[in-house]
């Protein structure tokens, strides 16, 4: 009997896993396993969920009416539904965008679910009152009539500027303290995005920097810079959020005020802790206080931690 070749061996052997079942691969482009994240990564890795559930809600409602409950029910491991999302007024070429990034979102929850154990979704709150909260906190007054973030376009992507930011921003927070080869791969495949994301709202944003927000009086430019204020203030970490137009001295090089990408001296990402992002999304600079986006409080070890030691 003859002997196979080994060039033909090993061509069989290749088809044969090409046509294994796509179960047989690792999930999601080839992710981390959760027995691969060192414990150390756990936690780092974990916490961003928070943020990535209140995206793809906000995403969902603006753009499809429903959100996780009704697209992807299994990621919400039971978490109770979102208070007050609902379907933004929204120009086609917007909704569109925001649809997508709707999905995105998804996929990011799903990735950090597949890498490690997770936790069901928080208690989210995105109601157009909150919205309005931390629009009158920024510029120290109500206004009137109360901002709603579904009410058009504007207002949509001026509600938008207000959350992935604040994410990537804990992305790039984490990076150096995480350990793992495939924790730092998860990461950076995520940061990638929503610094997409962020680019893409800082853009449409920036086209209309000097559009005055009906009924308001007040312009585009002026309403990112005022939440990049009241964001730094919460963080109480100095500079790591600059609006649509900045002086100067900020601004790239210390050449141009437009500031379409937010970036440091060197025009690096600003990196924020946990803790700086509690305070920000609690909206009251406590990361032991819950209130704004996460009524009851956000998950997690890390955020559990700060919710026991009151």
């Amino acid at each position: 009997m003859a002997t196979s070749h080994p060039v033909c061996s090993f061509i069989f052997l290749t088809s044969l896993l090409l046509l294994l079942p796509s179960s047989h691969s690792t999930p999601f482009g080839g992710r981390i396993a959760p027995a691969t994240v060192p414990q150390s990564d756990v936690d780092l890795l974990e916490f961003p969920l928070n943020l990535e559930y209140l995206e793809a809600e906000f995403f969902l409602f603006g753009a499809l009416g429903h959100g996780l409950d009704v697209y992807a029910p299994n990621l919400t491991a039971g978490g109770p539904p979102p208070i007050g999302g609902r379907k933004a007024n929204l120009d086609v070429i917007t909704r569109d965008i925001i649809e997508q990034f709707a999905w995105q979102e998804v996929g990011h929850v799903k990735a950090i679910k597949t890498s490690v154990k997770g936790f069901p979704r928080p208690q989210l709150d995105l109601s157009a009152a909150t919205f309005a909260k931390v629009i009158n906190d920024a510029f120290g007054r109500p206004l009137s009539p109360p901002f709603d973030p579904y009410a058009n376009g504007i207002n949509y992507l001026i509600a938008c500027y207000l959350i992935p930011y604040v994410g990537l921003t804990g992305y790039v927070g984490a990076n150096p303290k995480l350990q793992g080869p495939g924790s730092r791969q998860l990461l950076a495949g995520l940061l990638a995005v929503e610094s997409g994301q962020d680019a893409v709202i800082r853009g449409l944003l920036y086209e209309r920097a000097m559009v005055t927000v009906r009924p308001y009086g007040i312009t585009v430019a002026e309403f990112t810079n005022r939440i990049s204020v009241l964001r730094n203030k919460l963080g109480s970490a100095g500079i790591k959020d600059e609006g649509l137009v900045v002086p100067r001295v900020l601004g790239a090089e210390g050449r141009v005020r437009g500031n379409v990408l937010a970036g440091d001296e060197l025009s690096l990402g600003y990196g924020r802790t946990p803790e700086e992002i509690l305070r920000i999304v609690y909206g009251g600079g406590n990361e032991s206080s819950p209130g704004g986006f996460y009524p009851k409080g956000a998950r997690g070890r890390i955020a559990e931690y700060h919710l026991a030691h009151v």
